[in-house]
């Protein structure tokens, strides 16, 4: 078997780089070139344990720059693309929808193009484009997300996601591109950026700060552990079909509040502060057009594929706290200058306690 010469983009962020670990702790016939603008996401220490190892090549790049994007990759040999890079939270497209559509619409264009060049020198095995289910919109209290579920974004993110979807299927359409996508749930895991629900609960915990949470705390959501999302992506580079989407779930639906619950209980026992943690809970007014309800059904690549997820919610939620609690350097860097600013701004109503 030929060596896998993997071009990850978005690698520093974090499910880009929990792949860049998950391909680099199970193989030793692989290299890996990692690419990231480094974004405030994007983050060089997440990456540290590979800096020095021969089968590890980083590249500072913008894909929104279409001549950085042919110029640094030119001499990089490839046979695999991971394309992960994407502006992705909610929020911040609500505040400033222009990057996402840069990033997430104009920057898949660049490297489908740069791997239409690879395609045509017959270099390339495979395009995975790594999306949403917020592409599909939102459900009521049943059903679930299936692959041929109708498009029906409702945010600037999950809009400029579906666009970068439907761009990877015209390319394989056109141009025969070998593409597959992927539409997972919400993920948590080590190095996610404290601006999402998981870690802003565990680091707000820590510091002894408010728990924001939007509503009455009743919107639903899947959630993936990173560890399994990124085993599963690497079956579908390995096995899927050319053309195709796999939805990538565990079947793990939980409301919001029930999340922030478990949190609290796991920070009461590995992290007591007095008064139990769920005291700091503060609901906060619903932000614009708030999805009520995700859920996938990874029928497909359970059956076809023969992926299952390795690991249990309890298991996992308690890995993901132990992490935030072992690596307090990482989320203290993080913690200053820009995601200040975003915090305050976005959580003004909550009142210190």
């Amino acid at each position: 078997m030929k060596q896998r010469k993997i071009l990850v983009t978005g690698g520093a962020g974090f499910i880009g780089s929990n792949f860049v670990h998950t391909i680099l702790e199970s193989s030793e016939d692989v290299s890996i070139t990692v690419v990231d603008k480094l974004t405030y996401a994007g983050n060089l220490k997440n990456l540290e344990k590979w800096k020095n190892d021969p089968r590890f090549n980083f590249i500072k790049l913008d894909i929104t720059d279409k001549t950085e994007v042919f110029s640094k990759l030119q001499n990089v040999s490839v046979t695999e693309i991971a394309h992960f890079a994407a502006e992705s939270h909610v929020d911040r497209s609500i505040l400033g929808p222009e990057e996402f559509i840069k990033t997430n619409v104009i920057g898949s264009f660049y490297m489908l193009e740069f791997a239409r060049t690879l395609h045509t020198k017959k270099e390339l095995k495979v395009f995975l484009h790594v999306s949403t289910d917020e592409v599909f919109g939102s459900l009521s209290a049943d059903g679930a997300f299936t692959e041929t579920t109708p498009y029906a974004p409702n945010s600037p993110y999950s809009a400029s996601k579906a666009g970068s979807d439907h761009l990877v299927r015209a390319y394989f359409h056109t141009y025969g591109l070998p593409v597959i996508t992927t539409n997972c749930s919400n993920n948590y895991g080590p190095f996610h950026f404290p601006e999402k629900l998981i870690p802003l609960m565990i680091l707000n915990c820590l510091q002894g700060k408010p728990l924001p949470v939007y509503g009455t705390g009743e919107n639903i959501r899947d959630w993936l552990f990173v560890k399994d999302h990124c085993l599963a992506i690497d079956l579908v580079m390995r096995n899927g079909k050319f053309g195709e989407t796999y939805n990538i779930g565990t079947r793990n639906e939980k409301n919001n509040l029930e999340i922030v619950h478990r949190i609290c209980e796991l920070m009461d026992k590995k992290n007591p502060s007095g008064a139990p943690h769920k005291n700091l809970i503060q609901f906060v007014k619903d932000r614009p057009g708030h999805d009520f309800r995700y859920a996938i059904d990874p029928a497909k690549i359970e059956t076809e594929l023969g992926w299952k997820p390795k690991y249990q919610f309890d298991e996992a939620i308690e890995q993901t706290v132990d992490w935030f609690l072992e690596n307090k350097p990482w989320w203290e860097e993080i913690l200053s200058g820009e995601y200040n600013k975003y915090y305050e701004s976005q959580y003004k109503e909550l009142n210190s306690k």
